[in-house]
C-alpha cells in the first residue's frame, strides 16, 4: 500500500537572521563572566543535539589551548582550572527511562560529552517542570562547582525558561476547594482566567481540561507568592538557536519518522505497554521478572510518537494512519516550538540564530 503524503502545513512567519557564533568569543564571555551559562535551542529535527555536541568539543579544544599556553604559571588566574563543558538536557521527556526511540535520545552522539538529565525517572511517572528546575539546578551548581562549563540543549521551551528564569519555582500542592471551583467554570472561562495571569505561548497547559487546571491553580498560587531568587541558577545567558527553514525542518521530520518506525519504536512502546521493555524488567537471582506495564492512557499522556503509536496498538489507527497523523502532528509541534522561541525575543530575550 502506497504511503499517504503528509498534509502542507501553511507558510510560516519569515525566519530570524542567521550569525556566525565565534566559539573563542562566547568562551571569552563566560571566563570573564558575562554570561554564565550557553543555551543550544531549537525545534525538533533542526540539529540542536548535534550542534551543542559540536560546540562542546570546540569549547574542550580551546580550553586545552589556554592550558597549554598558561603552563605552569600561577598567576594566570582560574581560567586554567575549567576542565571541559557538559551538556544538560532541556527535553521534557528525554528524562524518562525506556522512552527511547520516540524521543529520539541520540545516546551515541554525545561519545565523550558528558551529559546529564537524560534517563533520570521510570516511564508512566508524570515528571512536572518544578521537579526539573530542582534537577537543574542540582546538576547546574555541580558543573559549575567542578569548574566545568555547562551548556544546556533542548527543544521544551518551558523547561527552558525554568532553567533561565533566575528564580525558584514554588512547589504548588493540590488545593481541592479551588479545584472544585474551577470544575464549575467552563474551559473558555479557565484558559481566560490562566491567560490573565501568565502569557499563553502553545496549548501545552490547556489540552485537557485536568492540566487546564492544575495550570490554573499554579498560576493562581505564583500569583500570590512573591518568587524566590536563587543563588545557583543562571542569572545572564547566551543563547543560541538551530536555524533550518520549514521545508528542510518538515523533510527532515519525515525521514526521521520513518527511521524511527524501522529501527523498532512500535515495538519499543508495546514492550513498554506489557512492561517487558528491558528498563521495566526486575533481576532476582537468575530469573527476570516482568515489570509494570505502563496504561495506554498514561502512554498517551506524554504525546506525539506515544500518543499515536498507543493509538495504533489499541486498534483505533491503523499503521498508516498513525504515521501520517503522527507526522502532521510533529510539523505542527514543531511550528509552535518556533512560536514559544520567537515569543522569548518578544520578551527581550536575544536568541543567536545559527545555520547547523
Amino acid at each position: 500500500m502506497a504511503k499517504k503524503p503528509f498534509t502542507p502545513i501553511p507558510p510560516m512567519a519569515e525566519l530570524p537572521s542567521a550569525e556566525e557564533i565565534n566559539v573563542r568569543e562566547l568562551l571569552d564571555k563566560y571566563l570573564s563572566g558575562e554570561i554564565d551559562l550557553i543555551c543550544v535551542l531549537g525545534p525538533t529535527a533542526s540539529g540542536k543535539t548535534r550542534y551543542a555536541v559540536r560546540l562542546a568539543r570546540q569549547i574542550n579544544e580551546l580550553l586545552q589551548e589556554i592550558s597549554g599556553r598558561v603552563g605552569d604559571d600561577v598567576t594566570a588566574g582560574p581560567t586554567c582550572n575549567l576542565r571541559k563543558a557538559e551538556i544538560i538536557s532541556a527535553d521534557s521527556r528525554q528524562v524518562y527511562r525506556g522512552m527511547d526511540i520516540g524521543t529520539g535520545k541520540d545516546i551515541d552522539e554525545y561519545c565523550e560529552i558528558p551529559y546529564h538529565l537524560i534517563d533520570i525517572v521510570d516511564a508512566g511517572t508524570k515528571y512536572n517542570i518544578f521537579e526539573y528546575q530542582r534537577d537543574f539546578e542540582r546538576v547546574y551548581k555541580d558543573i559549575r562547582d567542578r569548574n566545568c562549563i555547562p551548556v544546556l540543549c533542548g527543544g521544551s521551551g518551558l523547561y527552558i525558561e525554568a532553567a533561565t528564569c533566575g528564580y525558584s519555582l514554588p512547589e504548588v500542592a493540590p488545593n481541592p476547594q479551588l479545584r472544585a471551583e474551577l470544575e464549575k467554570e467552563t474551559d473558555e472561562t479557565l484558559v481566560a482566567r490562566l491567560a490573565a495571569l501568565k502569557p499563553l505561548h502553545n496549548t501545552t497547559d490547556y489540552d485537557t481540561r485536568k492540566r487546564l487546571i492544575r495550570a490554573l491553580e499554579i498560576a493562581i498560587y505564583e500569583a500570590e507568592h512573591p518568587v524566590q531568587r536563587t543563588a545557583f541558577l543562571p542569572k545572564s545567558t547566551y543563547y543560541i538557536g538551530t536555524l533550518v527553514s520549514r521545508e528542510e525542518r518538515n523533510a527532515k521530520i519525515d525521514r526521521r519518522l520513518d527511521a524511527r518506525l524501522e529501527e523498532g519504536m512500535v515495538e519499543e512502546i508495546r514492550s513498554l505497554m506489557n512492561g517487558t521493555h528491558p528498563s521495566q524488567l526486575i533481576k532476582e537471582g537468575t530469573t527476570t521478572l516482568s515489570g509494570q506495564p505502563i496504561a495506554a492512557e498514561d502512554l498517551i499522556y506524554y504525546g506525539l510518537e506515544y500518543k499515536f503509536v498507543t493509538l495504533h496498538l489499541t486498534g483505533e489507527l491503523t499503521f498508516e494512519d498513525m504515521r501520517h497523523q503522527l507526522a502532521t502532528a510533529i510539523h505542527q509541534f514543531a511550528k509552535r516550538q518556533m512560536t514559544w522561541f520567537r515569543g522569548m525575543e518578544r520578551k527581550g530575550i536575544v536568541i543567536h540564530w545559527t545555520e547547523v
